[in-house]
């Protein structure tokens, strides 16, 4: 009995900051990118059952998507900065990449999942601006997305082991979830990457990627949820979060992009090149090489980078972002500058990020940024801007 208290106590004394979903960016990172959740790491549920058996714990207030309340924010209501509209268009019976993360104080090992619930009448009560879910709702969704488990297995050469701190016969024995490291080995969650420290931003000690490759079923719905959820092995907490996205149907050859987004406050100054109209030439562009100029004032050592919720932005993960170069800049115009390609006609939204020497990385403040790239003639573009 008393090793029992001795470990909860050190459980306890160990909640600091853990993890969150990354990419594709979460609710909880879009607040905390805009400054407004001091800790995306820490939206947590407990005290609860967490392991062995990774299905009993009843999600409460947490639904699906979390409930923070560090801040005393519910992601599972449409807020000023959060699901609106989808961060990124996936494909039914794509592979596609994901990624959460974990923060360097906070690794508790154990296991993972990415779930979709087909159910869109109840996943519709998420996406209701100014409607919050009851919790027999946030249940019933819950349910729906645990039978909705996006298997590891599903894809074809992924390695989908057992975890090591679970032992055969008890209901953690099962390889359709992720599985971190081992926690008694030392590895935990970081060793499933063995990224560097600040590959991903937390608020306290700096953040490590946990990647992965899921299958998005054959299921079409212009907005819908990506829920993950992290079962903690050495603490009594999940950790759950989701993220706003698109599914369009298997046959489609190119999907839609998501809906331009209306962010809150843009301050960016957007100006597009003059573009003809489309009967003024024989055939539009199909591809837009966009200029980014963002003046921002650095110091020796500090690397400005474009992030957002497309691909060729990294997909939210700043770790994928591209550099912007610091070839026309002078004291008195410090401008940072790149040329991306981008496909015409594409809508997103994106942030300038500054990395530091060691990896650290701060976020621009404000809304997030959004962008339309031009459909017509022009091939180029250019997007004016100032560190905010």
């Amino acid at each position: 009995m008393r090793s029992s208290i001795i470990q909860l106590l050190a459980g306890v004394a160990s909640v600091q900051a853990h993890g969150y979903l990354s990419a594709p960016m979460s609710r909880t990172g879009l607040n905390a990118q805009a400054g407004a959740d001091t800790c995306p790491e820490c939206t947590i549920l407990e005290p609860v059952t967490a392991w062995p058996d990774l299905d009993s714990a009843a999600v409460g207030r947490s639904g699906p998507c979390g409930y923070n309340a560090r801040v005393s924010v519910d992601y599972n209501q449409p807020g000023p900065r959060w699901g609106s509209q989808p961060v990124i268009t996936y494909t039914g019976g794509e592979t596609v990449d994901v990624q959460w993360c974990v923060d360097n104080n906070g690794d508790h090992g154990g296991m993972f999942a990415y779930r979709i619930c087909q159910d869109q009448a109840l996943v519709d009560k998420f996406l209701t601006p100014g409607y919050l879910p009851t919790d027999a709702e946030k249940q019933a969704a819950e349910k729906c997305f645990e039978a909705g488990t996006l298997k590891c297995t599903d894809v074809a050469g992924q390695s989908c082991g057992y975890n090591p701190d679970c032992q055969q016969g008890q209901p953690c024995w099962r390889n359709d979830w992720f599985s971190c490291k081992g926690f008694q080995e030392g590895s935990k969650c970081r060793g499933v990457d063995n990224a560097p420290i600040n590959s991903c931003y937390t608020s306290i000690a700096g953040g490590y990627t946990v990647s992965s490759k899921i299958k998005i079923p054959n299921y079409s719905s212009n907005h819908t949820l990506l829920s993950f959820k992290w079962n903690s092995f050495q603490t009594p907490q999940i950790y759950l979060t989701c993220a706003d996205i698109k599914i369009t149907g298997s046959g489609s050859t190119s999907p839609n992009p998501p809906a331009s987004s209306k962010a809150a406050t843009p301050t960016s100054s957007i100006k597009a090149t003059p573009i003809p109209s489309a009967t003024g030439c024989a055939s539009p562009v199909s591809t837009v090489a966009v200029t980014f100029n963002s003046k921002t004032t650095t110091s020796v050592g500090q690397t400005i980078k474009i992030v957002g919720s497309i691909s060729q932005l990294g997909g939210w993960n700043t770790a994928s972002a591209p550099a912007l170069s610091a070839s026309k800049y002078t004291a008195s115009n410090p401008t940072w500058s790149t040329s991306i390609n981008l496909p015409a006609g594409t809508s997103f939204e994106y942030k300038f990020i500054r990395v530091e020497n060691n990896g650290a990385v701060t976020y621009e403040s404000g809304a997030n940024r959004a962008y339309t790239v031009p459909s017509g003639c022009a091939g180029t573009a250019t997007v004016d801007t100032q560190w905010k």
